[in-house]
């Protein structure tokens, strides 16, 4: 079944707003555990503006199921990584003025550059994704620089699916199955929410696992965090008894 990571940066964004530590990140990612979450994910960046690199390193001892670091793979990030070893990392290209990531790597163009840093991380037994579009030659870039999964952008699936969930899931489907033919594994994420995330679970159930935070943390300012954790939870496991 598809597992259900939470990511914490916005709780970090709110902490940073006002100085402090409140909300307790830490705490944060451990009760997100407690509450039934199957992995945590971060992003730092370099400027540090929710998730700092000194989180990561504090976050690392305190998860017990999984840790998922993404961002892009310049040099500070990468030493990051291999020096808090997470069980995976996810490789974005946003560029260091991004409000939040906004495309997926051209994995052809790249495959050079990316087929060194999955080297580099594979080596310390991290499992690598490359974050794509939902294309499937980009898919079948990513295996050729040696990854392990994806991660599908889900930006224009969240964006489309409110008027048309056929058309909005047909690029991600056809991906979906090349993905799933070069033998690779399944992430996505980016704006998937309790109203479209039942839908991409049930048309490509073989998805491994989707990382959501934005929405989750929007939800849980009405609900709590703990019911919105088991509400998201829940749509997964309704939707996956389609298999």
């Amino acid at each position: 079944m598809t597992r259900l990571s939470v990511n914490i940066n916005k709780i970090a964004t709110i902490r940073n707003a006002r100085g402090g530590n409140m909300p307790d990140v830490e705490k944060a990612a451990r009760d997100c555990e407690i509450f039934g979450a199957e992995g945590i994910t971060v992003h730092p960046r370099p400027d540090e503006r929710h998730i700092r690199y000194s989180d990561v390193r504090a976050i690392r001892p305190d998860v017990k199921t999984e840790f998922n670091i993404e961002g892009n793979p310049i040099p500070s990030f990468v030493d990051l990584v291999l020096e808090v070893v997470p069980d995976q990392v996810t490789l974005v290209p946003d560029a260091h003025d991004a409000i939040t990531s906004n495309q997926g790597w051209d994995t052809v163009a790249h495959k050079e550059f990316l087929t060194g840093i999955c080297a580099r991380f594979k080596e310390k037994g991290i499992r690598t994704s490359i974050f794509i579009d939902p294309d499937p030659a980009m898919a079948a870039g990513a295996a050729a620089c040696g990854c392990d999964r994806v991660e599908l952008y889900t930006a224009s699936y969240a964006e489309v699916f409110p008027s048309d969930p056929v058309k909005a899931i047909a690029p991600y489907l056809k991906t979906a199955l090349k993905v799933k033919e070069l033998g690779l594994g399944l992430n996505a994420g980016h704006d998937l929410n309790l109203q479209n995330l039942g839908y991409f679970i049930k048309t490509i159930p073989w998805t491994d696992e989707v990382s959501i935070g934005h929405a989750i943390i929007c939800d849980a300012l009405y609900m709590g965090l703990e019911v919105t954790i088991r509400a998201y939870l829940s749509e997964i496991k309704k939707n996956s008894l389609h298999l």
